[in-house]
């Protein structure tokens, strides 16, 4: 595992200025993967991936269920520690900054949960504005105007007083989204955006990926196991199997491999080199 720096109170606050004014958006790097490796219980769930997620644009990792997708994403977000290699968002090490650097990066990161994760006794109004009470000291005005705001960019204008079981899935992944990016991240993660969603609802969810990211260039990461939600969004593709990146690229070199692992993946067979239990 890497070792944890240490800083002095003058290195540290340094430290949190250049956190706070991390840029993201349009660098050609701006979340490096070298050589992770991550052990779990015995089992080796990563394996000497690395990686380049360019800023700005939308990055979807596909693969099976257990092949350490959610991991990845969780050292990314220095919610995990490797037992080998390194993260980098932009020019600062995930693996080595101390808790409260790390905590202020995570302020730079939204996150999509698969089923929304709204809050079910708060109104869309609350559950949105929750990071800004959270994390800023804006009033209450600047609260209700940004709000407001997000959730005419997700399609959903005035529904504010709503709560939760009063929405459709699709109406409750659009909430989500608004909160995701209420902070102005600098990267949006998303966890299965369109699981559970019918296929009208996932193409409107998907459209939705599309018209934000490319509005708001914020970087996007997404988990999926939706192929025809991957190459509608998708700038870059990776997938991994038995716990290795065994291919990442542009999206359309992804769509045109002849690679036999990734042809019975996109194709859904159970016949092929994939392994199926």
């Amino acid at each position: 595992m890497p070792a944890m720096a240490f800083f002095s109170p003058g290195a540290g606050r340094d430290l949190l200025e250049r956190v706070r004014n991390l840029s993201l958006r349009n660098q050609a790097e701006a979340i490096r993967v070298r050589h992770l490796t991550k052990v779990l219980r015995g089992k080796t769930v990563l394996s000497d991936v690395s990686l380049d997620i360019p800023g700005g644009k939308t990055t979807v990792i596909v693969g099976q269920s257990g092949v350490g997708k959610s991991v990845l994403i969780k050292h990314i977000v220095g919610l995990m520690k490797p037992d080998a290699g390194s993260v980098f968002v932009g020019d600062l090490d995930v693996t080595t900054l101390p808790e409260k650097a790390l905590n202020e990066l995570r302020k730079k990161f939204g996150m999509l949960f698969q089923h929304g994760a709204l809050f079910g006794s708060m109104d869309v109004g609350e559950n949105v504005a929750f990071p800004l009470r959270k994390h800023t000291r804006k009033s209450d005005t600047e609260i209700r105007d940004i709000v407001a705001e997000k959730l005419r960019l997700v399609g959903m204008p005035g529904t504010e007083s709503y709560h939760p079981s009063e929405l459709s899935g699709g109406m409750r992944k659009r909430v989500a989204l608004a909160r995701a990016i209420v902070l102005e991240p600098e990267v949006v993660i998303f966890d299965e955006p369109t699981t559970g969603l019918d296929p009208v609802t996932s193409d409107a969810i998907d459209r939705l990926i599309l018209e934000t990211q490319e509005k708001l260039g914020i970087t996007y990461v997404v988990i999926s196991h939706d192929i025809k939600s991957t190459f509608k969004i998708a700038h870059q593709i990776g997938m991994l199997y038995r716990s290795q990146l065994v291919a990442y690229g542009p999206a359309p070199n992804i769509r045109a491999s002849a690679d036999a692992l990734l042809r019975q993946f996109f194709e859904g067979r159970s016949d092929g080199p994939i392994q199926v239990l």
